[in-house]
Protein backbone atom coordinates (compact mmCIF):
# COMPACT_ATOMS: atom_id res chain seq x y z
CA UNK A 1 0.00 0.00 0.00
CA UNK A 2 1.25 3.06 -0.83
CA UNK A 3 1.09 6.22 2.09
CA UNK A 4 1.20 9.53 1.63
CA UNK A 5 2.14 11.87 4.99
CA UNK A 6 1.53 15.70 5.45
CA UNK A 7 4.59 16.64 7.89
CA UNK A 8 5.69 19.80 9.53
CA UNK A 9 8.89 21.08 11.15
CA UNK A 10 11.37 23.30 12.64
CA UNK A 11 14.36 23.14 10.28
CA UNK A 12 16.41 25.42 12.44
CA UNK A 13 18.31 22.02 14.19
CA UNK A 14 18.76 20.00 10.67
CA UNK A 15 21.58 20.00 7.80
CA UNK A 16 18.67 19.91 5.56
CA UNK A 17 15.52 17.03 4.49
CA UNK A 18 17.94 14.76 2.74
CA UNK A 19 19.42 11.87 4.51
CA UNK A 20 22.94 12.34 4.87
CA UNK A 21 26.23 10.00 5.95
CA UNK A 22 26.58 12.52 8.80
CA UNK A 23 24.77 15.04 10.90
CA UNK A 24 20.57 15.28 11.39
CA UNK A 25 18.18 15.35 8.54
CA UNK A 26 14.74 15.55 8.35
CA UNK A 27 14.50 12.68 5.93
CA UNK A 28 16.70 10.70 8.83
CA UNK A 29 14.25 11.23 11.65
CA UNK A 30 11.41 10.51 9.68
CA UNK A 31 12.45 7.04 8.02
CA UNK A 32 13.61 5.95 11.33
CA UNK A 33 10.57 6.90 12.99
CA UNK A 34 8.13 5.35 10.32
CA UNK A 35 10.49 2.06 10.59
CA UNK A 36 9.59 1.69 13.97
CA UNK A 37 5.80 2.08 13.48
CA UNK A 38 5.85 -0.76 9.94
CA UNK A 39 8.16 -3.13 11.64
CA UNK A 40 10.58 -2.69 8.36
CA UNK A 41 12.89 -0.04 6.88
CA UNK A 42 11.09 2.89 5.37
CA UNK A 43 12.23 5.20 2.04
CA UNK A 44 10.03 8.28 1.60
CA UNK A 45 10.07 10.25 -1.33
CA UNK A 46 9.38 14.29 -0.68
CA UNK A 47 7.25 16.65 -2.67
CA UNK A 48 10.21 18.82 -2.60
CA UNK A 49 13.57 18.92 -0.30
CA UNK A 50 14.68 22.15 2.02
CA UNK A 51 18.15 23.30 2.66
CA UNK A 52 19.87 23.15 6.29
CA UNK A 53 17.85 25.45 8.50
CA UNK A 54 14.47 25.89 6.28
CA UNK A 55 11.09 24.86 7.76
CA UNK A 56 8.00 23.75 5.93
CA UNK A 57 4.52 23.69 6.87
CA UNK A 58 3.44 20.52 4.94
CA UNK A 59 5.64 18.78 3.31
CA UNK A 60 4.24 15.92 1.45
CA UNK A 61 5.77 12.55 1.26
CA UNK A 62 5.00 8.92 0.10
CA UNK A 63 6.29 5.25 0.95
CA UNK A 64 5.65 2.27 0.20
CA UNK A 65 4.48 -0.71 2.94
CA UNK A 66 2.95 -3.91 3.42
CA UNK A 67 2.19 -3.55 6.52
CA UNK A 68 -1.35 -2.69 8.05
CA UNK A 69 -1.86 0.20 9.68
CA UNK A 70 -4.55 2.61 10.32
CA UNK A 71 -4.67 6.09 9.60
CA UNK A 72 -4.44 6.82 13.33
CA UNK A 73 -1.89 4.60 13.53
CA UNK A 74 0.76 5.77 11.43
CA UNK A 75 0.18 9.62 12.62
CA UNK A 76 0.44 9.18 16.25
CA UNK A 77 3.16 6.02 16.11
CA UNK A 78 5.61 8.29 13.99
CA UNK A 79 4.63 11.12 15.96
CA UNK A 80 5.79 8.91 19.24
CA UNK A 81 9.41 8.51 17.46
CA UNK A 82 10.25 11.80 16.13
CA UNK A 83 12.21 14.83 17.92
CA UNK A 84 9.97 17.36 18.84
CA UNK A 85 10.86 19.71 16.13
CA UNK A 86 9.27 17.37 13.14
CA UNK A 87 5.65 16.19 13.75
CA UNK A 88 3.12 14.10 11.32
CA UNK A 89 -0.06 16.50 10.64
CA UNK A 90 -1.76 13.97 8.45
CA UNK A 91 -1.62 9.83 6.70
CA UNK A 92 -3.91 9.16 3.70
CA UNK A 93 -3.33 5.76 1.73
CA UNK A 94 -3.43 6.90 -1.93
CA UNK A 95 -3.39 5.01 -5.28
CA UNK A 96 0.25 3.83 -6.62
CA UNK A 97 0.73 6.23 -9.44
CA UNK A 98 0.14 8.96 -6.66
CA UNK A 99 3.86 10.35 -6.68
CA UNK A 100 4.67 13.22 -4.13
CA UNK A 101 7.28 14.89 -6.42
CA UNK A 102 6.10 13.95 -9.72
CA UNK A 103 2.80 14.58 -9.02
CA UNK A 104 2.81 17.56 -7.98
CA UNK A 105 1.25 20.40 -10.23
CA UNK A 106 2.63 23.63 -7.68
CA UNK A 107 4.61 24.39 -4.91
CA UNK A 108 4.23 27.34 -2.25
CA UNK A 109 6.93 28.80 -0.73
CA UNK A 110 6.50 31.98 1.98
CA UNK A 111 9.25 34.25 3.48
CA UNK A 112 9.01 35.92 6.63
CA UNK A 113 10.86 39.26 7.80
CA UNK A 114 10.80 40.98 10.65
CA UNK A 115 10.99 44.59 9.94
CA UNK A 116 11.80 46.78 13.06
CA UNK A 117 14.78 48.33 14.55
CA UNK A 118 15.55 46.28 17.57
CA UNK A 119 16.13 42.38 16.44
CA UNK A 120 13.43 39.46 17.73
CA UNK A 121 13.74 36.99 20.19
CA UNK A 122 11.00 35.12 20.48
CA UNK A 123 10.62 34.71 17.13
CA UNK A 124 14.22 34.41 16.23
CA UNK A 125 13.96 30.64 14.48
CA UNK A 126 10.95 31.67 11.85
CA UNK A 127 12.01 34.83 10.28
CA UNK A 128 14.84 37.15 9.00
CA UNK A 129 15.48 40.50 10.80
CA UNK A 130 15.82 44.08 8.80
CA UNK A 131 16.02 46.92 11.04
CA UNK A 132 15.98 49.26 7.68
CA UNK A 133 12.21 50.23 6.82
CA UNK A 134 11.46 48.17 3.56
CA UNK A 135 8.43 49.56 1.09
CA UNK A 136 6.31 46.62 1.17
CA UNK A 137 4.37 48.01 -2.25
CA UNK A 138 7.74 48.67 -4.10
CA UNK A 139 8.82 45.15 -3.76
CA UNK A 140 5.49 43.50 -4.65
CA UNK A 141 5.55 45.61 -7.83
CA UNK A 142 9.24 44.54 -8.52
CA UNK A 143 8.16 40.74 -8.25
CA UNK A 144 5.91 40.82 -10.64
CA UNK A 145 8.32 40.91 -13.52
CA UNK A 146 9.24 37.61 -12.46
CA UNK A 147 5.67 35.80 -12.87
CA UNK A 148 5.33 33.39 -16.22
CA UNK A 149 7.58 31.26 -17.44
CA UNK A 150 11.21 32.23 -17.43
CA UNK A 151 14.87 31.72 -17.18
CA UNK A 152 16.28 31.87 -13.48
CA UNK A 153 19.55 31.90 -13.97
CA UNK A 154 19.96 34.67 -12.08
CA UNK A 155 18.26 33.19 -8.90
CA UNK A 156 19.75 29.92 -8.75
CA UNK A 157 23.22 29.06 -6.94
CA UNK A 158 26.12 27.69 -8.76
CA UNK A 159 25.81 24.32 -6.96
CA UNK A 160 22.11 23.56 -8.58
CA UNK A 161 21.56 20.70 -10.59
CA UNK A 162 18.55 21.13 -11.91
CA UNK A 163 18.46 20.49 -15.56
CA UNK A 164 17.19 23.49 -16.95
CA UNK A 165 16.85 27.04 -15.65
CA UNK A 166 13.40 27.51 -16.66
CA UNK A 167 10.72 27.55 -13.72
CA UNK A 168 7.03 29.15 -14.16
CA UNK A 169 6.27 31.12 -11.74
CA UNK A 170 2.49 31.56 -10.46
CA UNK A 171 1.91 34.16 -8.36
CA UNK A 172 4.15 35.88 -6.11
CA UNK A 173 2.93 38.74 -3.64
CA UNK A 174 4.44 41.01 -0.94
CA UNK A 175 2.57 42.13 2.00
CA UNK A 176 2.90 44.11 5.17
CA UNK A 177 1.20 43.54 8.58
CA UNK A 178 2.90 45.97 11.10
CA UNK A 179 6.23 45.50 11.34
CA UNK A 180 5.99 41.59 9.65
CA UNK A 181 6.75 41.68 5.08
CA UNK A 182 5.54 38.13 4.22
CA UNK A 183 6.65 37.16 0.63
CA UNK A 184 4.50 34.02 -0.78
CA UNK A 185 5.75 32.47 -4.10
CA UNK A 186 3.47 29.89 -5.83
CA UNK A 187 5.61 28.17 -9.22
CA UNK A 188 5.63 24.82 -10.64
CA UNK A 189 9.20 24.11 -9.47
CA UNK A 190 12.18 25.59 -7.73
CA UNK A 191 15.58 26.26 -8.13
CA UNK A 192 18.05 25.68 -5.37
CA UNK A 193 17.98 28.95 -3.31
CA UNK A 194 15.64 30.44 -6.02
CA UNK A 195 13.49 31.94 -3.23
CA UNK A 196 15.87 32.63 -0.59
CA UNK A 197 18.40 34.34 -4.13
CA UNK A 198 14.58 36.50 -5.17
CA UNK A 199 14.49 37.68 -1.52
CA UNK A 200 17.77 38.97 -1.55
CA UNK A 201 17.27 40.73 -5.00
CA UNK A 202 13.93 42.52 -3.38
CA UNK A 203 15.50 43.77 0.06
CA UNK A 204 17.15 46.10 -1.72
CA UNK A 205 14.40 47.71 -3.87
CA UNK A 206 12.34 47.53 -0.92
CA UNK A 207 15.31 49.56 1.22
CA UNK A 208 15.44 52.13 -1.73
CA UNK A 209 18.78 50.73 -3.23
CA UNK A 210 17.22 49.84 -6.51
CA UNK A 211 14.50 50.75 -8.78
CA UNK A 212 11.35 48.25 -8.92
CA UNK A 213 12.86 47.63 -12.54
CA UNK A 214 15.86 46.44 -11.25
CA UNK A 215 14.12 42.79 -10.63
CA UNK A 216 13.05 42.45 -14.16
CA UNK A 217 16.72 43.55 -15.49
CA UNK A 218 18.07 40.59 -13.37
CA UNK A 219 15.90 38.28 -14.68
CA UNK A 220 16.48 38.83 -18.33
CA UNK A 221 20.44 39.21 -17.92
CA UNK A 222 20.96 35.79 -16.33
CA UNK A 223 23.75 36.58 -14.69
CA UNK A 224 23.61 35.41 -10.50
CA UNK A 225 26.59 37.80 -9.48
CA UNK A 226 24.51 40.89 -10.56
CA UNK A 227 21.90 39.97 -8.13
CA UNK A 228 21.13 40.62 -4.30
CA UNK A 229 22.88 38.07 -1.87
CA UNK A 230 21.31 35.00 -0.63
CA UNK A 231 18.69 35.37 2.15
CA UNK A 232 19.28 33.53 4.82
CA UNK A 233 17.20 30.33 5.94
CA UNK A 234 15.64 31.47 9.10
CA UNK A 235 12.59 33.35 7.08
CA UNK A 236 12.00 30.58 4.76
CA UNK A 237 8.97 28.11 5.29
CA UNK A 238 7.79 25.44 2.54
CA UNK A 239 4.20 25.93 2.73
CA UNK A 240 3.63 22.51 0.58
CA UNK A 241 2.76 21.00 -2.86
CA UNK A 242 -0.33 21.10 -4.75
CA UNK A 243 -1.95 17.82 -6.43
CA UNK A 244 -4.68 17.89 -8.53
CA UNK A 245 -7.72 15.87 -6.66
CA UNK A 246 -7.42 12.68 -5.37
CA UNK A 247 -8.87 10.39 -3.21
CA UNK A 248 -7.41 10.46 0.80
CA UNK A 249 -5.89 13.91 -0.07
CA UNK A 250 -6.85 16.57 2.16
CA UNK A 251 -8.08 19.84 0.75
CA UNK A 252 -4.71 22.10 2.01
CA UNK A 253 -2.61 20.01 -0.90
CA UNK A 254 -5.32 20.22 -4.12
CA UNK A 255 -5.94 22.78 -6.10
CA UNK A 256 -8.42 24.42 -6.22
CA UNK A 257 -9.10 24.48 -10.15
CA UNK A 258 -8.33 21.75 -12.41
CA UNK A 259 -4.35 23.32 -13.61
CA UNK A 260 -4.40 24.43 -17.33
CA UNK A 261 -0.83 24.88 -17.05
CA UNK A 262 0.97 21.35 -16.95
Amino acid sequence: MRIALGVEYDGTDFLGWQRLSHGSTVQAALEDALGFVAAHRVEVTCAGRTDAGVHARCQVVHFDSPSERTQRAWVLGTNSQLPAAVAVRWAAPVADTFHARFSARARRYRYAILNRPVRPALDARFVTWERAPLDAAAMHDAAQALVGEHDFSAFRTSACQARSPMRRVQAVTVTREGDRLQIDIRANAFLHHMVRNIVGSLLPVGRGERPAAWIGELLAGRDRNRAGPTAPATGLCFLGPLYEEAPGLPAEVVLATPDIHR
